[in-house]
């Protein structure tokens, strides 16, 4: 029997990532935070052409840029939050906290997760388990407050914190190795950190994606999933901001 859920991480424009993702008992297929044509459009195709769902996580532009000539192409249909209707591209599917999306078989749970934004969600494939978080959780790192609070952020994390240890954190940027020198920065004896800082060094000369990592390593790991009150994890962010 083909594989519950099958994930590829599509490198575009400098440092994001799409994410391409396929029920395998089914072949639907959905793509998330698209933002450039080209690399997609030959990732799709060369997996036989079906695109059945656009999954945005936030309004920016380095996340949804191609998501229009996408469902022009193929006829997916876009997802995004309801609440950010009005500076999203087109939505087919406007979602809410709580909703479900099928895809196949399988079904993405919808998570508001703002910080990043106000109106930024996250989709968690059981079946997976994934989490596409956008810009909300990257790998030993979070995303940058540009419209939320750090009180929104601490909640959001705190959500993604309470998902099962083997869940894969897929997000929307390679910025895994300058995180892990910040985190190493403000956690020096954590020596699970030291230990994946090395592997990402690894990964990072061989050209090779550091994500996606799974929520466990994130918990030991993760300075701001690790903060235990919105205070701490405001300061870090502050720190980092900087850094």
């Amino acid at each position: 029997m083909a594989d519950p859920l099958s994930i590829r991480a599509i490198p575009i424009l400098n440092d994001n990532y799409a994410w391409f993702v396929h029920d395998g008992p089914t072949g639907a297929a959905a793509m998330v935070d698209p933002a450039e044509d080209a690399p997609l459009v030959a990732a799709i195709d060369a997996a036989g052409g079906r695109l059945d769902l656009i999954l945005l996580t936030h309004h920016h532009a380095d996340h949804v840029a191609a998501a229009a000539a996408l469902r022009t192409r193929y006829g997916a249909r876009i997802v995004g939050a309801a609440a950010d209707a009005w500076r999203l591209p087109a939505l087919d599917i406007a979602v809410h906290d709580g909703d479900t999306v099928p895809l196949g078989r399988a079904e993405a749970r919808v998570m508001a997760t703002p910080g990043h934004t106000t109106g930024e969600v996250s989709y968690y494939f059981p079946a997976g388990p994934a989490l596409f978080c956008g810009d909300t959780l990257f790998s030993m790192g979070c995303g940058r407050l540009f419209e939320g609070t750090a009180a929104d952020m601490y909640a959001s994390l705190r959500r993604i914190a309470a998902l099962p240890d083997e869940t894969l954190v897929c997000c929307g940027h390679e910025y895994t190795q300058s995180n892990a020198r910040f985190a190493l920065h403000v956690d020096p004896d954590n020596m699970a950190l030291r230990a994946r800082a090395r592997q990402v060094a690894i990964l990072r000369g061989e050209g090779r994606p550091t994500v996606p990592v799974t929520l466990a390593e994130e918990r030991a790991t993760n300075p701001f999933l690790r903060a235990g009150d919105v205070a701490t994890l405001a300061r870090l962010r502050r720190e980092k901001d900087g850094f």
